[in-house]
C-alpha cells in the first residue's frame, strides 16, 4: 500500500489557514481536495480517515461526487452521479495525477 495523499504547496496554507490535501477519486476520475483542520484527518498518508463526509459539485447532480473517507477507503453515497455509487472502493496511490 503506498501513499494516498498528495499535499499541495508544500506547507502553505491556504488563505483560511488550511492545509490542502488531494486525493485522487477513481468515481470522477480526477482529483478532489481536502483541507485540514476544516476536515478532522487521522494524519495518516496512507490510510487516511476524514470527516464529515466530502462532497464535490454538492449543488450539481450530474456531477456530484459524496464520499466518506475511512482507513483509506472511499466510501461512495448513493447520491454520486457516477458508477461507483453505493460502492467502497480503495484509494488509489497517488502518482501525481
Amino acid at each position: 500500500m503506498g501513499v494516498k495523499l498528495h499535499k499541495l504547496s508544500g506547507d502553505t496554507p491556504d488563505s483560511m489557514g488550511n492545509q490542502i490535501y488531494w486525493f485522487f477519486c477513481p468515481g470522477c476520475q480526477r482529483r478532489h481536495p481536502v483541507a485540514v483542520p476544516f476536515w478532522s484527518w487521522n494524519h495518516s498518508m496512507d490510510k487516511p480517515t476524514f470527516r464529515p463526509s466530502l462532497r464535490v459539485n454538492g449543488n450539481d447532480a450530474a456531477m456530484r461526487c459524496h464520499s466518506t473517507i475511512s482507513d483509506g477507503e472511499i466510501q461512495f453515497s448513493s447520491d454520486c452521479w457516477h458508477p461507483l455509487a453505493g460502492q467502497t472502493v480503495e484509494i488509489p496511490d497517488w502518482q501525481n495525477q
